[in-house]
């Protein structure tokens, strides 16, 4: 049986050998897109540019000698890879375990092409499970708090908390917070995504519905693609 590491790592290579020779490609962020990004510095293609969803992506990046361009300084990205907290029916997406997900959402919709990657067991009969990330403005975020509780409480949810770790409380590369919402399911992610973004001081939610053209998953048995 292979690992978690194994599949993620299987499926990040698979991923890297979509890339063409002059292609700009959005490089996702977390454990999974790392293998991803490393499998394609090793692929020494010509011409290619690379737009980061994270400082944490855009320093491995660097490392490893991928040339980096600004997502405003590019029309269109070819091709998105990145991985995935949670792949649901459709290929609904929960995103934002690493604080990316407004970074990396910017990049799916400005490509062409998104792909997700991921190992097993991130493939769920329904969202949810995973806690549903929710980046709000720091200025007056217990109020924006109260106001996503009461959203929660809707759609018979339990109220988002603040994310925090050792050194205290979690902030974005953008400087903004998190909130996370431990629901167990989500049986109305449409609903509840239009809901969400509706609130002021809501910059985004880790929610990425219609937006996976693809996923490549890692398997015992290899790597299984999946459309919507």
């Amino acid at each position: 049986m292979s690992s978690a590491d194994d599949q993620k790592r299987a499926s990040g290579e698979a991923a890297a050998q979509l890339v063409e020779n002059g292609m700009v490609v959005g490089l996702g962020t977390g454990s999974t897109a790392a293998w991803f990004v490393k499998a394609l510095a090793a692929r020494k293609l010509s011409d290619i540019r690379g737009v980061p969803t994270s400082d944490a992506t855009a320093a491995l990046a660097r490392e490893l000698g991928i040339p980096l361009v600004a997502l405003d300084d590019v029309k269109t990205i070819d091709l998105t890879v990145d991985g995935a907290d949670e792949i649901g029916p459709g290929l609904s997406l929960i995103k934002g375990g690493g604080a990316a997900l407004l970074r990396e959402k910017l990049v799916w919709e400005a490509s062409t092409r998104c792909v997700a990657i991921a190992d097993a067991a991130k493939r769920v009969p329904a969202l949810g499970k995973f806690p549903l990330p929710i980046e709000v403005v720091r200025f007056g975020h217990v109020h924006t708090g109260h106001r996503l509780a009461d959203i929660a409480a809707e759609f018979d949810l339990p109220p988002p908390r603040l994310r925090t770790a050792e050194r205290g409380v979690v902030v974005t590369d953008g400087g903004n917070l998190i909130y996370d919402m431990a629901s167990g399911r989500i049986d109305e992610p449409a609903a509840l995504a239009t809901a969400l973004k509706s609130v002021t001081g809501v910059v985004d939610h880790g929610l990425f519905l219609d937006l996976a053209d693809e996923a490549l998953v890692g398997t015992d048995e290899g790597v299984v693609r999946m459309v919507p």
